[in-house]
């Protein structure tokens, strides 16, 4: 299918489920902050000038893909972004291909089988994330926002949860406050949960809070701990379970999510892992074959306990 297809049956299905307002145009109801008017211009301007040593990276880590396994070194999915606009998302190739033949869509599992051992090490440096760049270029991406989920999820998460379509009220970004602060979804839950701190940030962006988390987020990638650079960049957050509120280190912030379904997601085939690897729609993200990003959400647990902030140079 085209991307205007695809887009056509998304939003044919979101406009049968009277749940969203999709026909009414009330599928977003969040007050977007005023600096998303020109925020597109300085995300273009910058992931060109990280394209700079970006495509010589990008051009390493696909001639190791394609050198160590079957298939294309990149391959990209359809994603959801700002008002409902389909467009496909690129990755660098981290799993075998056809990674879900036998298996159908699942989660990616640590350990997980399927992935390469160059796949691997492309997914702890983050690597496989850098073609994004590209999208954020083209204005589809932003380099800080809500994760961009796939059309065919998005419809299912906007029916079971509140408030859901908010997020869509910006461009998707490539890390953000949601991402460095929680673990990869699992269930409505933690969906819900992650819609609480992407909700904070389309309401409260400003220049200032970008470079925090562009900052953070470098840190956390120049290797040191998770936990402690969000407290360095005030961006530690801690949202309840099954709870509408939430602490945090700055002011309070009300949640738009209401207490949602400890369903898993799985049982839904609401998943995110690679697909078959050569750009169709059959396979997320944090890769998560990803979509969803890993950026310090999945690591921080296991640091936790760890108060060693960066390395030491030597």
């Amino acid at each position: 299918m085209s991307l205007a297809e695809i887009e056509k049956s998304y939003k044919d299905t979101l406009a049968n489920d009277s749940s969203c307002c999709f026909e009414c145009g009330q599928e977003s109801s969040v007050e977007v902050s005023g600096y998303f008017r020109w925020k597109g211009i300085l995300d273009r301007a910058l992931a060109a000038i990280f394209l700079i040593p970006g495509i010589p990276i990008i051009g390493l880590s696909i001639a190791l893909v394609r050198l160590t396994s079957k298939g294309p070194g990149i391959y990209g999915q359809t994603r959801v972004g700002k008002g409902h606009r389909i467009f496909t998302m690129y990755k660098i190739r981290t799993m075998r291909h056809n990674a879900e033949n036998g298996t159908g869509p699942v989660w990616t599992k640590n350990n997980d089988d399927r992935i390469t051992p160059v796949g691997r090490v492309l997914r702890k440096l983050h690597l496989d994330e850098f073609p994004q760049l590209f999208n954020v270029v083209k204005g589809e991406m932003s380099l800080i926002g809500p994760r961009p989920e796939r059309p065919e999820f998005v419809a299912v998460l906007a029916k079971e949860i509140p408030n859901y379509l908010d997020r869509i009220a910006v461009k998707p970004g490539i890390t953000g406050l949601a991402q460095i602060n929680l673990d990869p979804d699992v269930d409505f839950e933690s969906v819900s949960r992650k819609l609480v701190l992407d909700t904070e940030y389309v309401k409260r962006a400003t220049v200032l809070f970008d470079v925090r988390l562009l900052l953070s987020t470098v840190m956390y990638l120049s290797g040191c701990n998770a936990d402690w650079a969000k407290r360095v960049t005030r961006l530690k957050r801690e949202v309840p379970r099954l709870s509408t509120s939430l602490t945090a280190d700055e002011d309070d912030v009300t949640p738009a999510a209401a207490t949602p379904s400890t369903q898993p997601i799985s049982a839904l085939q609401l998943v995110d892992s690679e697909g078959d690897g050569n750009g169709s729609n059959s396979g997320n993200g944090s890769n998560s074959g990803n979509g969803r990003s890993r950026l310090h959400g999945r690591t921080s647990t296991s640091h936790a306990t760890e108060e060693t902030p960066c390395p030491k140079p030597r």
